[in-house]
């Protein structure tokens, strides 16, 4: 996937460079980089530079509470924000997702000292489950990026010890399947048996059979890289697509099969207008205006339509998905990449100029 996002946004860089020199036929020439500020500004978006990559969309309330653990370096308001969260368990579960990928985030940019929170808290706290439950999830996302690689002793030890705060957790809140997708999550990183998988996720559908988040966590498992097939990934996608309730964000599932499943390496643009991808956008878009607009799964739906559409140059509608998730990049596909800011600002100024060209206005215009 990063090469093809390399390709596709050197063919837009081509464009957009051809653009500048239509446009610009004396003077100072602009940079891509203010170009794509003076797109974002004109489309009235967030400049590039202050685009939050922790969060897949805007949720104020963990916003305030990653504010002040950054400030104080205390887990306190973490702890009071799951416990306010109750037994919504998407709102739950994407909550003690961004809280794990923002400690991630924090110890990368800071080493030995970003993330301090959560190890205060694991350390003050050892019985409170959603210390536990994002403790584990931290910890699989670390052992992913562990320089040792998948199977060395220091991959399999942060593993084991994730496995071991899911199992925590899990008693703690016998009844919250937020602690079994983590497990999943762990699961797949371990490469675990698809028997043990099956059987994991049997006791996951018991408690949330509709829980959008854990299908999006068992995805890779029926796929290639897990203990299946690109056909069983989509068989598995498209049966939880079909039983969804109404309301239900699972009718996008199949989308998100899709994009695991695309080669490595394609610049044919048909490929984004075929018809199997052209089904999933479609079945996306059903679940985008179906489901309640503050699903919180919602913006990660959101952020892989746009890029879908994007790629197929529904410039319009890519615009529609990027104006209701602007801000915020924490999310696929924009992660698959090492600086996932960028790879979303050239695929939202790419849509803007789109729409421009073929006679759209900015929003105001």
């Amino acid at each position: 996937m990063d090469i093809l996002l390399i390709l596709i946004a050197t063919t837009m860089i081509v464009g957009a460079v051809a653009t500048l020199r239509r446009g610009r036929g004396h003077g100072k020439r602009q940079t891509l980089q203010e170009y794509g500020d003076t797109v974002a500004a004109r489309h009235g978006f967030v400049p590039a530079e202050r685009l939050d990559v922790r969060l897949p969309g805007p949720d104020p309330e963990l916003d305030e509470a990653l504010e002040e653990m950054g400030r104080t370096g205390q887990w306190q308001p973490a702890a009071r924000l799951l416990a306010l969260t109750g037994d919504d368990w998407e709102l739950r579960w994407q909550r003690v997702h961004s809280l794990a990928g923002a400690a991630r985030v924090e110890l990368v940019r800071a080493p030995g000292e970003g993330g301090r929170w959560l190890r205060t808290w694991r350390l003050e706290a050892p019985e409170e489950p959603g210390g536990a439950v994002v403790h584990a999830l931290f910890l699989a996302h670390q052992a992913a990026g562990s320089a040792a690689g998948p199977g060395s002793h220091e991959h399999r030890i942060i593993l084991e010890e994730a496995r071991s705060a899911c199992a925590q957790a899990a008693l703690l809140a016998p009844g919250d399947p937020t602690p079994l997708v983590a497990e999943l999550v762990v699961a797949c990183y371990a490469g675990d048996r698809r028997a043990d998988v099956e059987s994991l996720w049997g006791r996951i559908t018991a408690l949330a059979p509709h829980h959008m988040g854990a299908h999006l966590a068992a995805l890779p498992h029926w796929g290639e890289k897990g203990h299946g097939s690109r056909a069983e990934a989509h068989a598995f996608a498209e049966r939880a697509a079909a039983s969804a309730p109404g309301g239900s964000l699972l009718p996008a599932l199949p989308l998100f099969a899709v994009f695991a499943n695309l080669p490595d390496v394609n610049l044919v643009g048909s490929l984004f207008r075929s018809a199997v991808v052209g089904t999933a956008v479609e079945g996306a878009l059903y679940a985008v205006r179906s489901a309640p607009a503050d699903h919180p799964v919602m913006p990660h739906v959101r952020h892989l339509l746009a890029w879908f559409l994007v790629k197929a140059e529904r410039h319009g509608e890519a615009l529609e998905q990027f104006r209701l998730v602007d801000g915020h990049v924490g999310a696929l596909p924009w992660t698959t990449v090492d600086d996932p800011a960028e790879a979303y600002a050239a695929h939202r100024m790419l849509a803007a100029v789109g729409w421009e060209r073929s006679g759209g206005k900015p929003v105001g215009a």
